[in-house]
């Protein structure tokens, strides 16, 4: 099965400037973000593009009613979360984008790939039948792949 969709052979030196590109936002970004544990991440209130509308008119009504703003609330603080929350929420849904399309092309590529080395592999099974020379020393290393759980257990590695 041949897929039409990935075709051509993404220049070395397109995926090292993105490479570096996407470092150097990671570096940029590197001093103003957080890392969260699993637990953590399951436990905290999640702001999405429903509640982000919320958030909003909370702030902004906050601000114009700082009465209505309970003693324990500091709104200096829930300036910078809103802040940070509604930039980065534009930010991740670009990542996001980012991270199916070089998905999708993967999948693809990976999808072709594999299909073009199961061919081979037949191949130099077939090959194997016919005393092919050298053809039994690339099916024992291909074959490996495909070897069960049973006789790879006993194995390091």
């Amino acid at each position: 099965m041949k897929n039409d969709k990935h075709t051509a052979v993404i220049p070395e030196a397109v995926i090292t400037e993105a490479h570096s590109q996407l470092s150097a936002v990671l570096q940029k970004l590197s001093n103003h973000t957080v890392t969260l544990t699993a637990h953590e991440r399951q436990m905290m209130l999640k702001m999405g593009d429903k509640s982000l509308a919320f958030v909003e008119k909370a702030h902004s009504y906050a601000h114009d009613n700082p009465g209505l703003v309970p003693n324990y609330l500091d709104i200096d603080a829930f300036d910078v979360d809103f802040a940070d929350a509604r930039g980065l929420l534009n930010l991740l849904a670009l990542v996001r984008q980012i991270e199916e399309i070089l998905e999708d092309t993967v999948t693809s590529a990976g999808s072709d790939a594999y299909h073009a080395a199961l061919a081979f592999y037949h191949n130099v099974q077939a090959a194997v039948k016919e005393d092919s020379p050298g053809a039994k020393a690339i099916l024992d290393d291909l074959k490996v792949r495909f070897a069960s759980n049973k006789r790879r257990s006993g194995a390091s590695g």
